[in-house]
């Protein structure tokens, strides 16, 4: 059971879905139920040393889980796996741009941004495909993302802030390096976002 649930972890995770633990009872643990935890306990241990994966329960209402990596960041190596690469670079300065402008951004001023880095929202690009359908579905599906409806809006605006799985893959502080390391300034440069990311560690 253990292997079987270490298997469909990782294949679940390449589309990087939230994994529901009523999921992995029905198609993996069955009649093992009464085991569940130590099942998952040791599907978790696999995961850490064989993948440097880790399963973090993100929803304890709803019992739903994501694998973070768990392996020592290199620089630059955040959230990156194989040719999700780009995807994750275009991830990681979207995240910058809301933690940047204080953890909230209309989706009008997501996609102005954008459009100064070359990226059109409704226009396929050779890397992203699809970049409205990236950055408001897959995203926000992978929990990267979360959007929230602007009340009273027409036509209707959302706000878009980290989700559970950026929160719990890189910090404000790798992303306000980041962002200082692009514009060639020190991080302390952003007073706010400074002791922000200094208070999240």
């Amino acid at each position: 059971q253990v292997s079987e649930l270490v298997q469909f972890l990782l294949v679940k995770d390449q589309k990087k879905i939230p994994i529901k633990r009523a999921d992995m009872l029905k198609n993996i643990i069955r009649e093992y139920r009464n085991a569940y935890s130590e099942i998952v306990k040791r599907a978790d241990r696999t995961l850490q040393e064989v993948f440097g994966l880790q399963l973090v329960e993100i929803d304890t209402k709803r019992h739903i889980y994501i694998l973070i990596n768990n392996l020592p960041r290199a620089e630059g190596q955040h959230l990156c796996r194989g040719k999700e690469k780009e995807k994750m670079g275009l991830l990681l300065v979207i995240l910058s741009f809301i933690f940047m402008k204080g953890n909230s951004v209309k989706d009008s001023a997501l996609w102005e941004f954008l459009h100064l880095l070359r990226v059109y929202p409704g226009k396929q690009h050779s890397v992203f495909g699809d970049v409205r359908k990236l950055v408001t579905e897959e995203f926000v599906r992978q929990k990267y993302l979360e959007t929230t409806p602007i009340p009273l809006t027409d036509p209707p605006e959302f706000k878009f802030q980290w989700g559970p799985r950026a929160e719990k893959e890189t910090s404000k502080k790798d992303v306000l390096n980041f962002v200082a390391k692009m514009q060639g300034k020190d991080p302390a440069f952003w007073a706010s976002q400074f002791s922000e990311a200094e208070a999240s560690q």
